[in-house]
């Protein structure tokens, strides 16, 4: 049963780096420049590919494809802390063979590294933990009170968070890491990397202490 929902997760966020690489590509290339057109496209369909995966592969694994949401599910005592490493580390894998993916149907060269600058300072990361939380926010809501829509209402709030977060919503340790592996339009320089995924861990504990007391019975 763990190898089956491994497989998932690490099916799940292949694809996930794939529609959010890939998307990047096409847009970019066919945005004649217009970067707010660029944006809308990748934001579809990464909305789209999240409703997609969530919905396929939710009853294997829980559709979590995100080290944020491993945790935070972790610290409710819904997952054992050695299947959240597993998880942790498949979704990280996996999201970088996900990209490598993306490379290879682009015929672009496969290894890279971003060279994408203004991912940093104090708004993005600002950014980064608001985004994280209102993902969280999305995720127990739901379960709470529409568990049948969570893959919908993963997909629109991220869609809608390409746009009015700065950061465009990383959201996302795995999605972060992966994002350093390329020079593409969802590209993110490796030194900022790091930043990132703190603000997110923090948003998971800050979210883990709020959201029981609001969504409590």
């Amino acid at each position: 049963m763990e190898i089956r929902k491994l497989a998932a997760e690490a099916l799940g966020t292949a694809m996930l780096l794939i529609g959010v690489v890939g998307s990047g590509i096409m847009a970019d290339t066919l945005s004649g420049g217009n970067d707010g057109l660029a944006l809308l496209g990748n934001a579809v369909a990464t909305g789209a590919m999240l409703y997609v995966i969530i919905t396929t592969l939710g009853p294997i694994s829980g559709a979590h494809f995100n080290p944020a949401v491993t945790l935070a599910f972790a610290l409710r005592g819904e997952i054992t802390p050695g299947l959240a490493v597993q998880y942790v580390m498949v979704q990280v894998t996996f999201g970088i063979l996900g990209v490598w993916a993306a490379h290879l149907m682009f015929d672009l060269p496969v290894l890279q590294s971003s060279t994408t600058m203004h991912r940093t300072g104090e708004a993005q990361w600002f950014s980064e933990f608001l985004a994280t939380f209102g993902l969280l926010f999305v995720i127990f809501g739901g379960l709470k009170s529409r568990p049948e829509a969570i893959s919908a209402l993963v997909g629109l709030y991220i869609t809608g968070a390409y746009f009015f977060t700065a950061s465009t919503s990383f959201a996302n340790p795995a999605v972060t890491i992966a994002r350093g592996f390329t020079d593409t339009f969802a590209g993110i320089y490796p030194g900022h990397i790091a930043m990132f995924i703190v603000i997110q861990v923090v948003a998971v504990g800050i979210a883990h202490l709020a959201l029981p007391r609001l969504f409590s019975e």
